[in-house]
């Protein structure tokens, strides 16, 4: 059973976050919250497996609570909830750790396969919004810290530069031949070994190093 936190000011929206859900058969919708705050100490209280974070929200909001909830828990697996696509705090919340997000009117059945999705770790984005993630991201960032690759082996960067692309585990399986299952043991190791939090920011991380060009293909395969 997959235990889901739901954070958003608007008590309908919850209510029918949570009827969706349950529906599904293989959800529980352990706690709600209606501010940052709250979504911050339900989070502690009940270590859910995926929390849903609306940004705009009293008090404390949707960002500063996805940094609290890392902080305390840098493994929590956080999916935004917004009403538009292109809000530029969206783009702030994924580059802080955020799996990915949910447009508020989007299709039900979306909702529930992201949230079956985030549970396993797997990132939500499409290519084309991971474009635009990383792109901002090497934008905002300070490029001047060196990255520290030496004690990654070379399959590791493999599918590191991989991931940067926008692949799957199941399309860098096909690609490498080799299971799903090993890669990822290779994508959790890399992750591990750098201090990354979910894949967007493993893809950032890649580009950054100059395994990924700007087309969106890798550019090294190893040291």
């Amino acid at each position: 059973m997959i235990r889901v936190l739901v954070a958003d000011d608007q008590a309908l929206v919850r209510a029918g976050v949570r009827m969706l859900l349950q529906a599904a058969g293989d959800m529980e919708v352990v706690a709600e919250a209606e501010d940052g705050a709250e979504a911050v100490r339900q989070a502690a209280a009940h270590t859910p497996d995926v929390i849903l974070m609306d940004l705009r929200m009293p008090r404390v909001d949707g960002l500063e609570a996805i940094r609290r909830v890392l902080a305390a828990r840098p493994a929590a697996r956080i999916v935004v909830l917004t009403t538009f696509a292109d809000d530029a705090n969206v783009y702030a919340a994924l580059r802080r750790g955020a799996l990915g997000f949910l447009v508020k009117d989007d299709e039900p059945e979306h909702m529930v396969e992201a949230v079956r999705r985030a549970a396993r770790g797997e990132q939500l984005l499409a290519p084309s919004v991971l474009r635009r993630v990383v792109e901002r991201a090497l934008d905002a960032e300070d490029r001047t810290t060196p990255l520290a690759f030496a004690h990654l082996t070379e399959r590791e960067i493999e599918v590191l530069a991989l991931v940067g692309t926008g692949l799957s585990n199941a399309e860098i399986a096909e690609e490498l031949h080799v299971g799903v299952t090993t890669v990822k043991t290779h994508v959790g190791a890399a992750m591990e070994k750098l201090g990354l939090r979910n894949r967007t920011q493993a893809a950032v991380v890649a580009h950054r190093a100059g395994l990924v060009g700007a087309d969106f293909r890798p550019v090294a395969r190893g040291r």
